[in-house]
């Protein structure tokens, strides 16, 4: 039994380490730059692309650079920005902003 506590204590000290965004235990609200293409970053187009986690066992949707393009109708990509928002592992939403012209 405490081999089996031990093994549960590991996995919640431990998840999201290797994660591409910081994790908070409890409640998770991020946005960071992935990258800029050009120096000039004013632009007149914004897309979005989102997916969705429900309790970290089902993830759907398209959070995809290329499908921000598309929604946004944009044919010169300027940067883009990505967004996290995750609570107690329940819910998340995960979205991609490409800003361009």
């Amino acid at each position: 039994m405490k081999r089996i506590a031990f093994i549960c204590l590991c996995c919640l000290l431990f998840a999201g380490c290797a994660s591409m965004y910081p994790v908070g235990g409890f409640y998770t609200e991020v946005k960071w730059p992935n990258q800029v293409t050009t120096e000039d970053v004013t632009h007149t187009k914004v897309g979005t692309a989102k997916a969705t986690s429900i309790l970290t066992l089902f993830a759907f949707g398209d959070a995809s650079i290329d499908t921000a393009i598309q929604n946004g109708g944009i044919t010169k990509v300027k940067y883009v920005d990505y967004d996290a928002r995750n609570i107690l592992g329940i819910y998340g939403e995960y979205t991609t902003t490409v800003y361009g012209d």
